[in-house]
């Protein structure tokens, strides 16, 4: 029996309800007309950079590629979907597609951008193909799979930026959505750049660091604020930071530094100390000036109290003197973005028996809501200087040497990349006819590719204010095939 994965050791039941209903009532259309055989190919993708920034960090494809190893409908699944009725209380779907969902046997290809790869809106961050039943069927988990993940390995990264190179600590687990949400968020977070975790089972499953030491009740529970400071350095010498802030953190940061006299006399290490409230920025330049002056010079100062990269770049324009950041409430929940908004759409069609795949487009008012037809794959360029724009193009037509990209939003707005000039494609087989065929690199190497990835970007795309925005468009021939069908679907339809 194979090792059970990340997912199913947290989950020890079927996850293949983990989906809209709708997806069902869809599957059995195409069943109960005979289309659920028909090939399809839907795309995962972004329309907005979170948080208002430049770049986007695609996460979450391990946990996806879980899900699909295991997905299928186990007996208490379809007994409950046995229960379900329509609006005349008879059941709403017939045993006979129960049985169907009982036999299916998953036979998509699925492609992906590798997690840690920077990315952009309208850039597909997963391709499944396959029939449409079952590509209908991995909406609803993808979506949710990465989507949260993407969103909050983005914050990491922005952090981990603003930090400047100093680690970061995640500490949200207390605030996440739930034991599901705080897993995710601890892995994500690790994978844009965070240093460890304190959420200890995320350790365990996902091989993340894990720190910690003591809270302000611990402090409480002794009558005297430097008697609780001793007595943790007795109970644990190797892992000495000390909270400072529970009544006055200047006197608190007095009394560390004389239990870390202590400590140093029998042959340990104060590590430093923790800051919780206040003014961080003099309260860091202070502790600072105290540590120094007791001969506590390799002693860090640790900060929390619900900063993010926007306050972490503040407290560095003042001068503050923190070599450790715990970053909890705003990077778990992505505090200021809750959701990515990310969409799955379907960008053609192949019917039985036909050779050729018919491209599918969805129109809409707003133009960032029309869709791309295709089968989609994102090209990558670089030249000595770093990446320099992406391609998005149609595999069943082509991509010209001499590549120019065309701004999905404004036709106006082209660059023309050099047929020499260097290119990765971004989407790589994950699944063929249903089998994994992919091996995900550790969780140290995806995070490292986080940082690879944004060396290769001009500063002024991780700008927190108002960034640069980076060159993504479609191949020219995309583009005029999207026109095409754009104008065709207007002119079938009253429009104005």
């Amino acid at each position: 029996m194979p090792p059970r994965s990340g997912l199913q050791r947290v989950y020890e039941t079927s996850l293949a309800l983990l989906t809209d209903l709708y997806q069902l009532t869809m599957a059995y259309g195409y069943w109960k007309t005979g289309r659920h055989t028909m090939e399809s190919v839907f795309h995962l993708y972004f329309r907005k950079h979170p948080f208002e920034g430049g770049f986007t960090i695609a996460c979450g494809l391990q946990n996806a590629m879980d899900f699909i190893e295991q997905f299928r409908f186990h007996d208490d699944d379809l007994q409950y979907l046995a229960t379900l009725q329509g609006n005349d209380a008879t059941p709403l779907f017939e045993d006979a597609f129960l049985e169907h969902l009982r036999d299916m046997k998953f036979c998509c290809d699925v492609d992906a951008v590798r997690e840690g790869t920077a990315v952009f809106p309208q850039e597909p961050l997963l391709r499944v193909r396959g029939p449409i039943d079952q590509c209908q069927l991995l909406e609803t988990p993808m979506l949710n799979l990465l989507n949260f993940q993407t969103l909050v390995a983005t914050k990491a990264a922005r952090i981990c930026l603003a930090t400047r190179g100093e680690p970061v600590l995640e500490f949200g687990l207390r605030r996440a959505q739930g034991i599901d949400g705080a897993l995710a968020a601890s892995r994500a977070a690790y994978v844009g750049g965070c240093a460890a975790t304190s959420n200890v089972l995320a350790g365990l499953h996902y091989g993340i660091p894990v720190k910690g030491t003591h809270a302000h009740s611990w402090v409480m529970s002794f009558d005297d604020e430097e008697e609780s400071f001793r007595e943790y350095a007795q109970a644990m010498p190797n892992n000495c930071i000390f909270l400072v802030d529970t009544y006055d953190t200047l006197n608190g940061v007095r009394k560390a530094i004389r239990v870390g006299k202590w400590l140093r006399d029998n042959g340990h290490k104060m590590v430093g100390v923790r800051l919780d409230s206040g003014d961080l920025a003099y309260l860091s330049k202070q502790a600072r000036q105290l540590l120094d002056e007791a001969g506590f010079e390799d002693a860090i100062i640790v900060a929390s109290n619900d900063i993010d990269e926007h306050i972490i770049a503040s407290l560095k324009e003042q001068g503050g003197t923190i070599a450790l950041w715990g970053v909890g409430t705003r990077l778990a929940t992505a505090f200021d973005q809750p959701s990515l908004g990310g969409v799955y759409k379907l960008s053609a069609v192949r019917p039985a028996g036909c050779a050729d795949w018919q491209h599918r487009i969805k129109l809409a008012e707003q133009r960032a809501k029309i869709t791309t037809p295709g089968v989609l794959q994102v090209r990558r360029f670089r030249d000595e200087s770093g990446f320099v724009g992406d391609a998005i193009w149609d595999e069943t037509t082509g991509i010209d040497p001499d590549c120019t990209i065309i701004d999905p939003m404004d036709g106006t707005r082209r660059k023309t990349l050099a047929p020499n000039t260097d290119y990765e494609d971004l989407l790589v087989p994950v699944f063929r006819d249903g089998a994994r065929v992919y091996d995900s690199p550790p969780l140290p190497t995806t995070q490292a590719r986080v940082q690879q990835q944004l060396e290769q970007f001009h500063d002024g795309v991780k700008r927190f204010v108002h960034p640069h925005e980076y060159p993504v468009g479609l191949e020219a021939q995309l583009h005029e095939l999207r026109t095409s069908l754009i104008l065709a679907a207007r002119n079938s339809e009253e429009t104005f």
